[in-house]
């Protein structure tokens, strides 16, 4: 794991991978909580019945919006960003989704540092995030992460 202690430190990983996360499965249970919680409940994630036979994957799949909720859990397996104040999820960019994730899927988070600037004492960071699939030659995603960290 990557620790960062200041902004300088962070700097000096400019235009570098910071790592990668642990691999993750998504199981059904998992998309099911997230059907619940954002109330999105299309068959293609939570009618395995269905999916199987009239689905284009032949199984339900991932919310997109679930693949992108892991970030913070998976980004915090990759850096472990000290002395700060606060943290803010400031921002999410040119996202494209490349491949669907399937129940069962393992996925993997990986980090570069894509730019920082010292806005008067707070810290942005743009981070690319790249979500890959064990065994498939596509991620799930690649777009950028906007994080706000001040500094103690």
């Amino acid at each position: 794991m990557l620790i960062i202690n200041n902004f300088e430190e962070y700097q000096s990983h400019l235009g570098k991978e910071l790592g990668v996360s642990n691999w993750h499965t998504i199981d059904q249970q998992q998309i099911n909580k997230f059907a619940d919680a954002t109330l999105d409940h299309q068959w293609i994630h939570v009618d395995e019945e269905k999916a199987k036979s009239e689905g284009p994957f032949k199984t339900t799949i991932a919310h997109g919006y679930l693949t992108l909720s892991l970030i913070p859990y998976l980004w915090k397996q990759i850096a472990d960003v000290r002395n700060i104040k606060m943290e803010i999820n400031y921002g999410i960019e040119n996202f494209k989704f490349g491949q669907a994730v399937l129940v069962d899927s393992e996925v993997q988070l990986k980090a570069k540092l894509n730019s920082i600037a010292n806005l008067r004492g707070v810290t942005k960071v743009t981070i690319e995030a790249t979500l890959v699939i064990k065994d498939q030659p596509k991620p799930a995603y690649t777009g950028n992460v906007v994080f706000l960290y001040h500094f103690i």
